[in-house]
């Protein structure tokens, strides 16, 4: 299910909901920024519905959608080791190494 931005802001965040009985079970995101850039946001499967194609389709549901209503954009993600495989497939370049930190305040 394709959930559009809402218009009523400055965001425009589309989000992809994969849903089982009416039971939300995935759910990817996209954010439209100025300049033509499109930045993938996260994506997330139950852990009782992994590795069974969910991720992947939601993932190609967004892909296919931004082909067909953005051409001429850039997308980028930040992603994680396990997703780099499929962001690459799909022609994405390697950036820099991003690191993850925290700090408890």
């Amino acid at each position: 299910m394709h959930i559009p931005p809402s218009g009523t802001t400055q965001h425009t965040l589309h989000a992809w909901i994969a849903h089982i009985d009416n039971q939300c079970v995935g759910h990817t995101h996209l954010h439209v920024e100025p300049e033509n850039r499109i930045k993938f946001l996260d994506a997330w499967v139950h852990p009782d519905y992994r590795r069974k194609g969910i991720f992947r389709h939601m993932w190609d549901t967004r892909w296919n959608y931004v082909k067909e209503n953005f051409p001429g954009y850039t997308a980028y993600a930040w992603c994680k080791p396990m997703s780099l495989p499929l962001l690459i497939e799909k022609g994405f370049e390697v950036g820099e190494d991003c690191v993850y930190v925290s700090s408890k305040i």
